[in-house]
């Protein structure tokens, strides 16, 4: 029977798996960022189609981990980000018509920007925080050793 001391390395291994368990979290807010500045660029350059006076595309913003979203803003309104969560928006408390652009009114068509650009580039945001994550885990194994 193993004493204390030696445990037959089970001590080792759970301190591998802390590691493991908690690298995606400090190293996956890097590659959302990444993300959402793409995607945010992306729907700035659709909403160019729909350019009056630029201020929809101006209030396309990111709001980072624990940050609050600009009032008003679509989709969703203003809340807070979670510790891994980033968000774009569109609108603010000046741009209040985001949604009247995209989905369009009985008066005006629709000039989509915000789904489309999210709709194309998904899988593509989707594989970079995967890969990054998957990264930060072989990172955290490597490292125990």
């Amino acid at each position: 029977m193993a004493s204390k001391k030696d445990d037959g390395g089970l001590s080792n291994l759970m301190a591998r798996m802390d590691a493991v368990k908690n690298a995606p979290r400090k190293q996956i807010n890097k590659a959302l960022m990444t993300s959402a500045n793409e995607l945010a660029e992306a729907q700035r350059h659709l909403a160019e189609a729909s350019r009056d006076t630029g201020a929809l595309i101006d209030s396309i913003a990111l709001t980072g981990p624990g940050e609050a979203t600009p009032a008003y803003s679509q989709p969703g309104g203003s809340r807070v980000a979670g510790e891994h969560e980033v968000i774009v928006t569109a609108g603010n408390s000046d741009v209040r018509y985001a949604h009247l652009v995209e989905y369009g009114t009985s008066k005006a068509e629709a000039q989509p920007f915000f789904w489309p650009a999210l709709r194309l580039l998904r899988k593509r945001l989707q594989q970079r925080i995967d890969r990054a994550g998957r990264k930060a885990i072989r990172d955290a194994w490597s490292d125990q050793k």
